[in-house]
């Protein structure tokens, strides 16, 4: 892996753009604003008394739009349809719904875009109504995934949100009324305090809203935020690991009942097309271009991020620069660490490009299933290997002789 300085960021590489081709392609847009943070959050985000009291929402749009004029020209002539776009943040609906279309039109007026086009909007539940939900679905948004988190008042105060229980079922019921059919509903478990009776309520709050989608992530402390910094002075307790795996578990025993199957180690859907392609072509290491200050963008084994700062991102695309920040070549050996990283997670399975021997001691040790015997032979996490995915890939890369010709997803 080689990482290099942003002023080195001239072009992609042919062998990059080579391939981009045949390949499915996305589009992330990163809205870096929220009205308050929560007290976990470590992404890049600012709110108004971060920024001094100015209000950069105003020209964010604008920005956006010439960020994606300069990708495109960085592309080249064969750049695939865009199959997925997707506003995540931050809080993307902290813009006017009208500045959300306006991107997304800047997408489709640059780029080709596939028939089938998924657009995914991020939104906070109570920010958005049902006027903002109209104009989203009229402008072409076909998904949104609403942070929901939990279900009891105490532990949305821990966690430092805005919203109030009931806030999220509101929220669907509205996008339903919307005209939207892919709604996805997004919880956190263990959060400090957070008992089994308060998680039981959130999975049936959730279920009862009746989304077509829900992620349950494991709360995770992460540096310099307020949570850690509670945590670390002992005025919060630290997650337990044992309790994680026992709320993942009664998670997923709960959500298949429901009628949700896993598809993604923190994603469950009620069907095929309810799963969020774009976080699919993630995990299956494709490619995409990320907009926006800090979004992090990757193509045919090129890395590269985006300028943190609102104010230095806006002066950067004013100027019709790129606004990278830096950038890293991956080589073989890192690329297909990725590629096992990432597609170990994913319940359609993944091949195994190592000894037979090694394939018999994972399945010995309940890590995985066999989905295929061939060569080589495909696997799914069993229900163990789910909580321990981190140490079967690890054992997956350390057996993997390089080069190798492909390690399918």
């Amino acid at each position: 892996m080689t990482l290099l300085p942003a002023a080195r960021f001239e072009a992609l590489p042919r062998s990059a753009l080579a391939e981009v081709v045949g390949v499915p392609f996305g589009i992330y847009v990163h809205v870096p604003f929220c009205a308050s943070r929560c007290g976990y959050c470590a992404f890049n985000t600012y709110t108004t008394s971060d920024l001094g009291g100015r209000d950069l929402r105003r020209g964010y749009a604008e920005a956006a739009r010439r960020e994606i004029s300069l990708a495109r020209a960085a592309l080249g002539p064969d750049v695939p349809p865009v199959s997925t776009v997707f506003f995540g943040g931050g809080t993307p609906t902290a813009l006017e719904p009208a500045e959300l279309v306006s991107i997304l039109a800047a997408v489709q007026a640059e780029f080709p875009t596939a028939p089938d086009l998924e657009v995914t909007v991020e939104a906070n539940p109570d920010s958005v109504d049902r006027r903002a939900l109209d104009e989203l679905r009229a402008g072409g948004v076909t998904r949104l995934s609403f942070g929901m988190q939990s279900a009891r008042a105490a532990v949305l105060a821990v966690l430092e949100r805005s919203h109030t229980p009931g806030a999220a079922t509101r929220a669907v019921r509205d996008a339903h009324a919307a005209g939207f059919e892919h709604v996805s509903l997004d919880l956190i478990y263990g959060t400090p305090g957070e008992t089994d009776a308060d998680w039981q309520a959130s999975l049936d709050a959730a279920i009862a809203a009746d989304p077509d989608h829900v992620s349950a992530y494991a709360l995770t402390i992460e540096p310099r935020t307020r949570l850690a910094a509670q945590v670390r002075r002992g005025l919060l307790p630290e997650p337990d690991e044992d309790v994680l795996v026992r709320r993942y578990d009664h998670a997923d025993d709960v959500l298949a009942a429901a009628g949700y199957g896993w598809y993604e180690l923190s994603n469950w859907a009620r069907s095929a097309g309810a799963r969020c392609r774009h976080n699919v072509l993630y995990w299956h290491n494709h490619h995409w271009w990320g907009i926006g200050p800090g979004a992090h963008s990757h193509v045919g084994g090129t890395r590269w991020w985006n300028v943190a700062h609102p104010d230095t991102y806006a002066a950067s695309v004013a100027a019709g620069r790129l606004p990278v920040a830096g950038h890293e070549t991956l080589d073989v050996g890192a690329r297909v660490a990725e590629r096992v990283l990432l597609g170990v997670r994913l319940a359609d399975g993944f091949a195994l490009d190592i000894s037979p021997s090694v394939v018999r001691e994972l399945i010995d040790d309940g890590l995985v299933q066999i989905v295929e015997w061939g060569d080589p032979p495909v696997v799914v996490l069993s229900r163990r290997g789910r909580s321990l995915a981190d140490l079967v890939a690890r054992r997956v890369i350390d057996a993997t002789v390089l080069p190798v010709a492909s390690l399918r997803p």
